[in-house]
Formats: structure tokens, C-alpha cells, sequence
């Protein structure tokens, strides 16, 4: 590997990010030695499951040129109304529970397809009406309270684990099989994005999609793809936020959005598209989860965490967008 690769690496927005993390969790180790321990990587992974499924979703979206801000709204009638169509016809299946909300989703992607694509409308004013029609329609027709029973074989794959580890006090810590949703899903997007036409296709519409479309990538085809895909991911993860909670809320996800976006911008994704990584996303996650669930341990007062996410908000796009604009300044062979 030469000089200039490695410099490339240590240099890289994943590198930057991950030099952060590991710092910051010397930090909170050095306060508080209770941080250094399985349990800590147990409840971290709980606690940006969901994100993550969300996140990779949006960084195809946002890579692709896009953005879509619909996916709190998506996600939310997705679970509410397969939770409530199972319970009126007495259906328990995981499977069947899965499909529904991912069905819904991506019927919900192919309406912020059309209204991007075809209408041409620009991403942001359509995905945010879309959210605004689906919250509507969720509260309007389908309810606005929390729904408690959630069918038993559903319910029951909350206490399935695949790791449990018992500290020296007897408290039980226990990794949950839904992370294995997320481990696959980027896998997948890492594979996808990496070795496909597909992938190639998504990142160059994001790059120049004049360029793409004279290069033979049909646009609207992968646009469409991009956020049906991004819909049912929606829907995926809606259902698994039900399973975890054991609930079922109408708006229990709602405002997520600016948190997810926020992570993959902090892991290297450009918010004007054409530039982003599947491992810099899951760091990105794994930042803000960092710092979300345990400042507490270096004794910020709670109140006090929005600042500090927002700080490494503004820092992160910050370096970001100086990396963009040294790696354009530089001369080009």
C-alpha cells in the first residue's frame, strides 16, 4: 500500500469519526469505570438498532441526490396499521407482521417516487408533505392511542436473545436477535452499493445526474428504486421499534428524522449527494447513540446533551464539507 493510499485512509472521514469515538469512550472510561464493560456494548446496540435501520435507508436516499424526510411518518403507519389489522383478524405472525409494514412502506416510497420523479417536485418539499398526508392519515382514520397488545408470537420475539452476559452484581444483560436486522441490512447495502451496477448508478445520479443519464443510467428507474426501498426499509424498522417496545404509538417515532440525518452527515455522507459510505454511517450512528445515552456518566446534565450533540453536529458537517472542498481544490490528473 502506498504513501499516499494510507494517507487517504487516516485522513478519512471514518477514520476522523472513529478516532472520536474510541476517545470519547476513554473519556467516559477514565469518570467512570462502570462505562468499560459488555453491558455497555449490549445497551448501545439497543439503543441505535432502530437508527441504524433508519439511517442506512436515508444515506441511499441522500447519496442518491435526495433527501427524504417522510421516514418517521412512514414508519409510523406502517406499524400502527399492521399491529391493528392483526389484532381486528386475530393474525399472529412475525413473518406476516414484517411483510405488512414493509408492504406499506414501500407503497408509501412509491408515492414520494412519483411526486420526485415524475412530477418533479424537489425531494424535500415532497417527502415533507408526504409526512404531513401520512401522520394525517394515521391519526384521522386509524387512531391516535398507543396500542398495548401486540399479537404473542410478535410480542414474544422481544425476549429472544442471542447473547447474555451476567455481571458480578447477578444483572442480566441481554443483546436482542433483532440486531441481526440491521447486520444485514448493511451488509447488504455494503455489497449493493460497492459491487453493482445498482450501486454505481445511485452514486453517480448523485454526483451529476446529467452525466449519469448520458453514461446510460436510467434515473427514474433507479430513483424510483431508491425510495421504494427507502420505504420499506421504513417499514422494517417501524415494526422492529413495536417489538422493542412492546408497543404500538401512532406518532412514537415521529422527529426522528433530524437526528438520523444529522448521524449520516456526520459519517461522510454529502448532503448534496454523490459521496457516502455504509461504514461511516454505522459510526455516525454509533456516535450519536455514544453520546445520547451516557454523558450522564461525565455528569452533563440532560438538559444540557442537546447542546453537545448539536456541537458535534455543526463540527462534524464542518469537517465534512473543509475535506470536500480541499479534495476539489486539489489539481485532478
Amino acid at each position: 500500500m502506498n504513501n499516499d493510499k494510507v494517507k487517504q485512509i487516516l485522513t478519512s472521514n471514518e477514520m476522523i469519526v472513529a478516532c472520536i469515538i474510541i476517545g470519547l469512550c476513554i473519556i467516559i472510561g477514565i469518570v467512570n469505570p462502570m462505562f468499560v464493560g459488555q453491558h455497555t456494548a449490549i445497551n448501545l446496540s439497543r439503543a441505535m438498532l432502530v437508527t441504524l435501520i433508519f439511517a442506512i435507508a436515508e444515506m441511499i436516499v441522500i447519496v442518491s441526490g435526495g433527501i427524504d424526510v417522510s421516514f418517521p411518518a412512514v414508519a409510523c403507519i406502517s406499524l400502527y396499521a399492521t399491529i391493528k389489522f392483526m389484532n381486528a383478524n386475530s393474525i399472529d405472525s412475525v413473518l406476516f407482521a414484517f411483510a405488512m409494514s414493509g408492504g406499506i412502506g414501500i407503497v408509501c416510497g412509491l408515492l414520494n417516487a412519483i411526486l420526485v420523479s415524475k412530477i418533479k417536485i424537489p425531494p424535500l418539499i415532497a417527502t415533507l408533505g408526504v409526512s404531513s398526508l401520512l401522520n394525517g392519515i394515521t391519526l384521522a382514520y386509524l387512531g391516535a392511542a398507543n396500542i398495548s397488545k401486540i399479537p404473542d408470537n410478535v410480542d414474544s420475539l422481544s425476549q429472544q436473545f442471542i447473547y447474555t452476559y451476567t455481571n458480578e452484581a447477578g444483572i442480566k444483560y441481554a443483546l436482542t436477535v433483532l440486531i441481526l436486522i440491521p447486520i444485514v441490512l448493511y451488509i447488504l447495502a455494503y455489497v449493493v452499493l460497492k459491487y453493482t451496477m445498482l450501486g454505481r448508478g445511485i452514486y453517480a445520479i448523485g454526483g451529476d445526474k446529467n452525466a449519469a443519464r448520458i453514461a446510460g443510467f436510467n434515473i427514474i428507474k433507479i430513483q424510483f428504486i431508491v425510495y421504494m426501498t427507502a420505504g420499506f426499509l421504513a417499514g422494517i424498522g417501524g415494526m422492529t421499534y413495536t417489538i422493542l417496545m412492546r408497543q404500538a404509538g401512532p406518532q412514537s417515532l415521529m422527529g426522528a428524522e433530524m437526528m438520523v440525518i444529522a448521524a449520516i452527515v456526520i459519517g461522510g455522507t454529502r448532503i448534496t449527494g454523490g459521496h457516502g459510505s455504509v461504514i461511516g454511517t454505522l459510526l455516525g450512528v454509533t456516535l450519536i447513540a455514544l453520546v445520547q445515552n451516557n454523558l450522564i456518566m461525565l455528569g452533563v446534565p440532560t438538559h444540557f446533551q442537546t447542546f453537545i450533540v448539536g456541537f458535534i453536529i455543526v463540527v462534524g458537517t464542518v469537517i465534512t464539507s473543509i475535506r470536500v472542498r480541499y479534495i476539489d481544490a486539489k489539481p485532478k490528473v
